[in-house]
């Protein structure tokens, strides 16, 4: 089996009812892809059910990342296979400082004789810090709790740059991000995806993001399924059809 993101013949149950029929795709590795669809699709259920999420149950087909088969691992087996997931609605959580629950993440994906030093963690830290323009006292405030739209977002995209992810799925990123933000946001994106040959899997509704990143290939997806795959091309007849223009197919 090829390196990458391999979804087979999957099959998705979500409180009795199924979200995903059939649905494969396929990743290589290093690409960049994305997932197009309106709401309700299945483009989310699908993150996490790659993830691990335990609502999420598979009753046909599998996963496989690198030919290792990630249908019944645990959310943090996943993780430390280099997949990372970018939340569409990331949780807030009292008493915990991004810093620390970055620090956190890391450790538990190294060795546990294995150490750092607190100043090589914050001289990364800031560098990538100052690359998403967070002001530096970011890194002590309570993780997402009382953060704008746009500060969540690049908070998602710091702990990846953080964790250096062989693979991340981005669960609508662009959401909630003004031109600028969606600017910094791709650059992060661009850096690990050209430093590292991290492969993406975008998940979107909108074209705007697609301006910054061009993937390698685009599918839309429709009631549980892939109706049509390709290039740019698709977006342009996106927008002028809009996604009712792929419901024939």
């Amino acid at each position: 089996m090829s390196s990458g993101l391999s979804v087979r013949q999957l099959q998705l149950q979500v409180e009795n009812r199924i979200i995903l029929k059939e649905f494969s795709l396929e990743v290589p590795h290093g690409e960049i892809h994305a997932l197009m669809g309106p709401n309700g699709a299945g483009k989310s259920s699908l993150a996490k059910a790659m993830t691990g999420h335990p609502d999420y149950h598979i009753l046909q087909g599998d996963i496989h990342f690198d030919g290792i088969s990630i249908r019944d691992q645990a959310p943090d087996a996943i993780s430390k296979l280099g997949i990372f997931l970018a939340f569409q609605h990331p949780l807030e959580i009292e008493g915990l400082s991004v810093a620390n629950f970055i620090r956190s993440a890391l450790q538990a994906h190294r060795n546990p004789q294995e150490t750092f030093l607190a100043t090589d963690f914050y001289a990364q830290l800031y560098h990538y810090m100052d690359a998403l323009h967070l002001d530096r006292s970011f890194s002590s405030r309570a993780l997402n709790v009382g953060f704008s739209g746009g500060e969540k977002k690049r908070c998602e995209v710091l702990q990846m740059l953080m964790l250096k992810p062989r693979f991340a799925i981005l669960d609508e990123i662009d959401s909630g991000l003004d031109v600028d933000a969606l600017k910094t946001v791709a650059d992060g994106i661009h850096s690990l995806h050209k430093e590292q040959k991290m492969g993406a899997l975008m998940i979107t509704h909108y074209p705007r993001l697609l301006q910054y990143i061009s993937p390698d290939r685009i599918h839309i997806v429709l009631n549980g399924k892939i109706v049509r795959s390709g290039s740019m091309e698709l977006i342009e007849e996106l927008e002028h059809g809009g996604y009712q223009s792929f419901s024939s197919l």
